[in-house]
């Protein structure tokens, strides 16, 4: 889940939706006037020095006291689509950051769409402009004991316990050695790696093999 919830932060997160509204052309005009386009996002901005509320203002978790409780299965039930804290109601006029503004542009662009034209329409247009952004899922992923975790995955799925064979070596001798490892389990080759030592390479081919299995299925 936290692979999703970081995929869902990049194609759709506050930092990302402000680049789009600004490829859009989307410009913001600060102290507004009777000279000032009334299409342009339009605030205030506060002195220097301004003391801020606490953005949060809570939280409309029932464990909100008790935040050593926060683990995955409650940030889904709990939680926003990334995972964070959702704040109780606020001021609707609370100072917020320009890239929220932003990405509340792209949201209202969105709604509307959704609002006129339909959910077909929406879905296209948020695949066209959203969606359509290259992500590689790939390099979000973390293993800890990569070994361990293939062999669970393994055994959970069915699969023969997984080995690991040299498929070629260069250098053994020599300062800078390399080898190939593949990891199989029975006649298929799940994945495979390279590293100066067998121990890193088996490591590696098991990283690419967990990535190939969770990205495959």
């Amino acid at each position: 889940m936290t692979v999703l919830f970081a995929a869902a932060y990049a194609y759709n997160g506050p930092k990302t939706l402000q680049l789009v509204a600004r490829e859009w052309g989307v410009e913001t005009a600060a102290a507004p006037g009777a000279e000032v386009d009334p299409g342009l996002l339009q605030f205030s901005k506060l002195a220097p020095g301004t003391r801020l509320a606490n953005r949060e203002g809570g939280s409309v978790r029932p464990d909100a006291k008790s935040y050593f409780r926060k683990g995955i299965s409650s940030s889904v039930v709990y939680d926003d689509e990334f995972g964070d804290t959702i704040p109780k109601d606020s001021e609707a006029n609370a100072p917020l950051p320009t890239e929220d503004a932003y990405a509340n542009f792209v949201k209202a662009v969105v709604g509307s769409i959704y609002l006129h034209a339909g959910r077909e329409a929406a879905k296209s247009f948020v695949k066209a402009h959203i969606l359509s952004r290259y992500l590689d899922i790939s390099r979000l992923f973390q293993f800890k004991e990569p070994v361990r975790e293939l062999s669970r995955l393994c055994a959970r799925e069915g699969f023969e316990y997984p080995v690991a064979r040299i498929l070629s070596e260069t250098g053994r001798l020599s300062r800078h050695p390399v080898f190939v490892v593949g990891i199989f389990s029975g006649p298929d080759k799940l994945g495979e790696g390279q590293g100066p030592s067998l121990q890193e390479a088996r490591t590696r081919a098991c990283v690419m093999a967990l990535k190939s299995c969770i990205a495959g299925s």
